[in-house]
């Protein structure tokens, strides 16, 4: 479904600007990155509307885009798939609600997992060269240590799913 509208989109740009630098394949795959990103914003809080998990919902959105930008991590391999799933993940996690030691569990599990292997896989998806690679690793560790400060049980469950994808890249799995 992404890719058809992306493919579309792109082809109606070209179509119009034929000019334009960027070629269709560029094109197709940044407006599929947008598509991707605003479909799991959109479908997780509509769905979050019907829960009354809202709040949770938004927290769980903003943690895992922010620890994700500077980790890195598996991918799927369809957009479509991406969606569904994450948006799924998301809403699930929005019911989690544990008591102060397992969230202590989950976030000393996400630091160490994000100290042994962030950032991984990004090779491909940024422009950031790899001599700052460990400022990364030391922003992804200041934003658990944060939440191990905050002690918000949706942050540590997503902090710890973002971490999970750090290991699955690690064994090997590019996408799923």
């Amino acid at each position: 479904m992404i890719d058809t509208i992306s493919a579309r989109l792109a082809r109606g740009i070209k179509n119009t600007v034929p000019e334009h630098p960027a070629s269709l394949a560029v094109l197709k795959f940044a407006i599929a990155v947008v598509l991707n990103v605003a479909f799991i914003i959109a479908l997780t809080l509509g769905a979050s509307l019907f829960t009354g998990n809202t709040t949770e919902a938004a927290l769980i959105l903003i943690s895992f885009a922010m620890l994700r930008q500077v980790t890195g991590g598996v991918h799927l391999k369809s957009g479509t798939a991406c969606v569904l799933l994450t948006t799924a993940l998301f809403t699930l996690l929005s019911y989690v609600d544990m008591n102060t030691a397992y969230v202590q569990v989950l976030n000393v599990t996400s630091l160490a997992l994000v100290l042994w292997l962030a950032p991984i896989g990004i090779e491909r998806q940024t422009r950031i060269p790899k001599r700052h690679w460990p400022k990364l690793k030391g922003i992804a560790a200041a934003l658990i240590i944060l939440n191990i400060l905050f002690c918000s049980p949706v942050i540590a469950a997503s902090f710890f799913v973002q971490s999970i994808t750090l290991l699955l890249t690690w064994k090997g799995v590019k996408s799923i």
